[in-house]
């Protein structure tokens, strides 16, 4: 079956400047698997923000090999005016991205993306759960708010995998019946890029797991380890849900989300001792100095121990 070409969904024409080159990316790059739906969405519409701008100044008709560096110099010059520092670098990416690729096809001769200065982000720590907190979460989560007890032991796997892992959450709504060794506690995950890596989960885990699947049915092979209440693989979406109401059953902030549950294992690894380059292959960043932003918290709580138990703090 043919692929259908992929075009951002904003509502409005698709046929902008370059949109036919820019549409053939996106279809490749989500038949390739080297792009989530969604990140291809979000690619397009930045790409798509970027032709109109184009065209609006100096009429630009499309044609990707007459774009210059002056161009993205000027574009993220205005684009700092109008938009925060975050929107500006997400843009240049995905900019940067396509240019590789259609210099690689040959749609140009350079890349004018290469030694553009992009202004410099804030560091910014990311939220977590304390760990009493994350206690208090998975009490919370064993307490019945329905009178379905498949739901309720579901509901608790789902966040002590997210928890002792450090999944994502596309990762834990993508693990099929065969992928979670029960055994050795290892699972196998198709992380970003359609890279597969093989992490640990914890007893803990597990033994949610066990419960659950005593209720549910052990999967086959190719099945959904977690189902939806009415069947059918759990969405991501479900999982934001679940969690939003087990935070109000706990007391907790209702803005932590299920990524806060992977930040915090990564920062509770780390507090107690783990290394740096095995809580990367954890989390499967492809950087070191992805995971590097953890040691912050670490060094924060060790700033924090110093102070109260040194006698000339």
């Amino acid at each position: 079956m043919k692929r259908r070409p992929v075009q951002p969904d904003d509502g409005e024409p698709t046929d902008w400047p370059g949109s036919a080159q820019v549409s053939d990316f996106l279809t490749r790059q989500l038949a390739g698997r080297r792009l989530a739906a969604r990140s291809c969405l979000t690619y397009g519409r930045s790409l798509k923000g970027f032709a109109l701008w184009m065209k609006s100044n100096g009429g630009w008709d499309g044609d990707w090999s007459k774009l210059t560096a002056r161009n993205l110099r000027d574009f993220v010059i205005e684009r700092q005016g109008t938009h925060n520092r975050r929107s500006v670098h997400n843009q240049v990416s995905a900019l940067r991205a396509f240019l590789a690729d259609l210099r690689e096809r040959g749609g140009i001769t350079t890349t004018p993306a290469a030694g553009l200065v992009l202004p410099k982000l804030p560091k910014s720590l990311p939220k977590f759960l304390t760990e009493a907190q994350t206690d208090s979460l998975m009490d919370a989560a064993e307490d019945s708010e329905k009178d379905d007890p498949q739901e309720t032991a579901r509901d608790l796997a789902v966040l002590e995998l997210l928890y002792g892992g450090g999944l994502r959450v596309s990762e834990l709504c993508g693990i099929d019946g065969g992928d979670l060794d029960l055994g050795s506690g290892l699972v196998r995950l198709m992380g970003k890029g359609s890279k597969e890596r093989v992490v640990p989960v914890g007893d803990a885990a597990i033994t949610a797991v066990k419960a659950y699947l005593a209720l549910r049915g052990a999967p086959a092979r190719g099945e959904p380890l977690l189902l939806a209440a009415r069947g059918g693989r759990l969405h991501p979406r479900a999982v934001q849900l679940m969690l939003k109401r087990k935070l109000a059953v706990a007391g907790l902030p209702a803005d932590l989300t299920p990524h806060k549950l992977r930040h915090a294992c990564a920062t509770h690894l780390l507090s107690n001792g783990a290394d740096l380059r095995l809580v990367q292959e954890q989390l499967g960043h492809a950087s070191l100095s992805t995971t590097q932003i953890y040691t912050h918290l670490s060094v924060a709580k060790l700033r924090e121990v110093h102070r109260k138990s040194h006698p000339r703090a």
